[in-house]
């Protein structure tokens, strides 16, 4: 970590050193910007003689060693153990150097991992979403959970298929897209709405970029995101983008317009002749009565 954060400073670092090798002194120097006369005169010998700058870089406060820090055979470990469980967590990690007898804290193993780009880092644009209290599926339309199936082309382009099910009935509906966005997925859900004689109560999806802030405050229905690293909230969904994709997205090309045009005949078979056994070998409309 740098000690100042100022990002003048490089810049005006070099304006010191100029002003010194122009044939001022080092003490006229360090009262014109304010700094210490030794601050100056260790910046002045950062920059070689005969050398153009334009900024002398913050260096980091870091300090080079440390007392308690982790012998390189460890650290060594460490990471051939990260490739070796092909990329397995840090408590994995730890657990397996704890069986074979080397002391050391999860905390370590972590920062390890994080210094040598072994751990992806969480984005700054991410949003954290509170999730809130589950309702349970008593009636139609409590709790429909929402999601978005990626299907990737051969010419490095994808395919979007968003699909809705409402977790009381197991009814679902589903649309193909070229493109993914937050507006797109409230077009989407009204869509929905309109296919069906049920108001939703309650939608659930993940924190996936297109059921942002904006999507929840849009779609005026209550909106749930399921927990960080639970795909089980999801459970119901995840299992019908499964059987979408292997009865009836497999035997398709990868095309919107076809995929859509073939789409109703499959909902309509999944909605009202498809027995599920989560149903007691009913269907969806059955359900709904």
């Amino acid at each position: 970590m740098p000690y100042s954060k100022n990002p003048n400073l490089p810049k005006l670092r070099a304006k010191a050193v100029a002003m010194v090798r122009s044939g001022q002194s080092i003490r006229r120097v360090a009262r014109h910007f304010g700094f210490n006369p030794s601050t100056i005169s260790r910046w002045n010998q950062r920059v070689p003689i005969n050398t153009p700058c334009r900024e002398i870089p913050t260096r980091s406060s870091k300090p080079r060693s440390h007392p308690n820090k982790l012998d390189s055979k460890i650290v060594e470990k460490i990471i051939r153990l990260r490739i070796e469980t092909k990329g397995r967590c840090s408590e994995i990690i730890h657990h397996h150097l704890l069986d074979e007898g080397i002391e050391v804290s999860l905390n370590s193993v972590k920062r390890t991992l994080r210094r040598n780009y072994l751990i992806k880092p969480r984005s700054p644009w991410k949003k954290y979403h509170l999730s809130g209290e589950r309702p349970k599926a008593l009636k139609p339309g409590d709790l429909v959970q929402v999601d978005t199936i990626h299907l990737q082309k051969q010419n490095q382009k994808r395919i979007y298929i968003y699909t809705i099910l409402d977790v009381y009935s197991r009814w679902a509906y589903a649309w193909a897209s070229s493109k993914i966005s937050s507006g797109l997925t409230v077009g989407f859900v009204n869509q929905a709405k309109r296919e069906i004689n049920f108001d939703f109560s309650c939608l659930q999806s993940d924190h996936g970029p297109e059921f942002s802030n904006y999507f929840t405050h849009m779609i005026k229905t209550k909106h749930r995101h399921s927990r960080v690293r639970k795909p089980n909230d999801n459970a119901h969904l995840e299992r019908f983008n499964r059987t979408i994709q292997t009865e009836f997205l497999r035997h398709l090309p990868k095309d919107v317009k076809t995929i859509n045009q073939q789409l109703p005949n499959y909902l309509n078979y999944y909605n009202t002749q498809r027995l599920h056994l989560g149903l007691a070998l009913k269907t969806p409309v059955q359900m709904l009565g």
